[in-house]
């Protein structure tokens, strides 16, 4: 069998509409002002505590919803390779290790604009795509660097702020950090929440807190870092994520990486049917970025299978869904070269830096 020959009109479909057998449910459709491929930007709501207090979360039920994700839906053969590279499009793809230097952030910027092999593209079909990854997200020091390397590209640089990855640092650093990524050139920012207000349950200083950093953002776009790891219930999941929302976050974020628990299908569940629930209240749609612990393509299909379950069509763009991926390219991109040849090639060969 001929990969190039199978492959090639359902790649295109992978930049498109990757298929999978019939949601439950329909797909939501954007707002009219969602035009051009990039859905308008969420302007937030006044805290609405009636909502957020109201919410309550059945932990076995979630979890028993989850276990199915992986046992109910599945692709095969050239739909999976359709869909991992979809999937390579929707991956921020992130360095945040102390040890970063300017030159693996070349080396990643670099990956970041050709993240799999033209050789392997030119056999699945694929060389004509344009296949790139969603952004490259780094720390404050090394926004000029990425901005540099990604000159022309149009690939987004993403920035951790706000005293990632404790959120611990005064407020006023908080936000003076958020301004200075910006004025570097970061179109992103990737803010974390004080954990403090969420555990006791201070849901008008998470509110204001968000809010501020979303005016600090400006034009960029602002991720909302829960830290869901350390929020002790998902109850807190579900009403963080509304405050959240509801401040004005454009896109709301499982974990830091740094936590001991990262993104997990539990907590992407409970996070999916809030934004869904916020949708249905005010029309505005809200971005959903699990990170932290997605290393393996079958962990990323999982993810792409609850989000086309849980929200629709819609959030398999990357202006609503992004992997924080640090390592996952080198096995999407293994699996991808086991499709054409038949043979799994070692990591080595599909190096991250």
């Amino acid at each position: 069998m001929s990969a190039k020959r199978t492959l090639q009109p359902l790649a295109a479909e992978a930049v498109a509409a990757p298929g999978l057998a019939r949601s439950p449910r329909p797909a939501i459709v954007p707002p009219s002002g969602a035009a051009g491929g990039h859905v308008e930007r969420n302007p937030g709501t006044p805290l609405d505590l009636d909502v957020v207090l109201a919410l309550r979360v059945n932990r076995s039920a979630v979890e028993r919803r989850a276990a199915t994700i992986s046992t109910r839906r599945t692709v095969k053969k050239e739909w999976q390779a359709a869909w991992l590279l979809r999937a390579i499009t929707l991956m921020d793809l992130t360095t945040l290790q102390g040890d970063d230097t300017a030159g693996n952030v070349r080396r990643l910027c670099a990956k970041a604009r050709r993240p799999v092999r033209a050789e392997l593209l030119q056999a699945l079909g694929a060389e004509g795509l344009g296949i790139r990854v969603g952004a490259v997200c780094v720390y404050h020091a090394l926004v000029p660097t990425a901005v540099e390397a990604l000159a022309g590209s149009e690939i987004p640089v993403a920035a951790v702020s706000t005293g990632f990855p404790a959120g611990l640092n005064p407020f006023a650093q908080k936000l003076e950090e958020i301004r200075a990524s910006v004025a570097a050139g970061a179109r992103e920012i990737d803010i974390v929440i004080t954990r403090g207000h969420v555990l006791t349950g201070n849901w008008q200083a998470l509110y204001d807190e968000v809010k501020a950093f979303r005016e600090a953002c400006g034009d960029a776009h602002m991720k909302a870092i829960l830290a869901t790891g350390e929020l002790a219930t998902l109850t807190n999941v579900a009403r963080a994520s509304m405050v959240a929302m509801q401040a004005g976050a454009d896109f709301i974020k499982t974990s830091t990486g740094k936590e001991s628990v990262n993104a997990t299908l539990p907590f992407s569940l409970v996070m999916t049917r809030m934004i869904r629930e916020y949708q249905e209240r005010t029309g505005h749609l809200v971005g959903y970025k699990p990170a932290g612990g997605i290393r393996t393509a079958k962990q990323a299909l999982e993810f792409l299978y609850l989000m086309k379950e849980e929200l629709g069509r819609r959030w398999l763009e990357p202006d609503l869904f992004r992997f924080g991926a640090s390592s996952l390219l080198t096995d999407v991109e293994r699996q991808l070269e086991h499709f054409v040849t038949g043979r799994y090639s070692a990591a080595h060969r599909h190096p991250m830096v």
